[in-house]
């Protein structure tokens, strides 16, 4: 039987998409390590876990330290970390490098609380007070910030080392002075119990949320890397201009008050960043300063931390999806 031209075409169209689809069966799922599911609820609401070519695999933490023990154990393959946990993460020793970096502007990503009617006002007012914070937090590295920015030193004051669901708890009892945290604790703090802010962290620290992947996982996932740091950054784009969706998606997770979802949504925007060498210098500062404060004992370069690579493919996709 002859084919005609037409039919050929058909059949060459048929097997591609045979092929695709083949392909894209044998990409091994790709393991993400999920905070208070934070990144399912967010790829879910944006539409973003549709068509994925592959299966991912969602792990829930309580935290971001033993998000980063998982991640350092290679028991998941990418995981979303602040500055300070990736600085601990890395000072541990684990595998990882930064493929995708994404930057939160808002009122109170991250503060400094004290009560309603406490006397501090300000920095300065925490010498010799106790403050509350989870150890190896963007928390905790705000308060030695804030700290430093004011002539201050760690031992001026009073570290009480706790989670976040437990901090509150001291702070509204009287058994801390302070609390030094960040979305949607702060939200919640200053919502619920009036809470005053004694130091906000928009201009001390860098906001950023770093996702860390395997070396693993980078040289045996990196089709499903680049579709999947697209996807966030798609994600992260639609929800600033869906908080409201955004916030009761949140909300029907967490079990927190809608008005403190909507709060943060509304006062968040969120942006990618590039990998560059402006990033990786200050991410050095943090770890410097972690080493000079004794809680990292030996020096870290962070630069090996990061992977410039993915700056290309990360940029072309979200080209592409605009």
């Amino acid at each position: 039987m002859r084919i005609t031209l037409p039919f050929k075409s058909l059949l060459l169209a048929v097997a591609l998409s045979l092929g695709t689809t083949a392909q894209a069966a044998d990409l091994q799922p790709l393991r993400v390590a999920n905070q208070k599911s934070t990144l399912k609820v967010l790829l879910e609401v944006s539409g973003e876990l549709k068509n994925v070519p592959y299966e991912i695999q969602f792990s829930e933490f309580p935290a971001a330290a033993p998000l980063g023990e998982a991640l350092n154990a290679g028991a998941v393959d990418i995981g979303g970390l602040g500055d300070a946990p990736y600085v601990f993460a890395l000072g541990a020793g684990a595998p990882l490098k930064v493929v995708s970096i994404v930057h939160f502007e808002g009122r109170y990503t991250t503060a400094i609380l004290a009560p309603k009617d406490s006397p501090l006002n300000d920095a300065r007012d925490l010498k010799g007070k106790r403050i509350v914070t989870t150890r190896g937090s963007i928390g905790h590295f705000l308060a030695i910030k804030a700290l430093r920015n004011v002539g201050l030193s760690t031992q001026d004051v009073q570290f009480i080392y706790l989670l976040p669901s437990e901090s509150r708890i001291l702070l509204d009892n009287g058994s801390a002075d302070a609390w030094s945290t960040w979305d949607p604790y702060t939200t919640i703090a200053t919502t619920q119990s009036q809470a005053k802010v004694l130091v906000s962290g928009d201009t001390l620290l860098t906001n950023h949320l770093y996702l860390a992947a395997t070396r693993q996982a980078i040289t045996d996932k990196r089709q499903q890397l680049d579709d999947f740091v697209a996807r966030i950054d798609r994600a992260y784009r639609w929800t600033n201009a869906h908080p409201e969706e955004f916030a009761a998606a949140q909300a029907q997770v967490t079990g927190l008050p809608l008005a403190v979802h909507l709060a943060v949504a509304k006062a968040t925007h969120i942006a990618p960043v590039a990998i560059d060498d402006q990033v990786i210098s200050g991410l050095q500062t943090t770890a410097d300063i972690y080493q000079q404060e004794g809680i990292l004992s030996k020096h870290i370069d962070v630069s090996q931390g990061f992977d410039k690579s993915f700056n290309a493919p990360r940029a072309q996709l979200n080209q592409a999806s605009r």
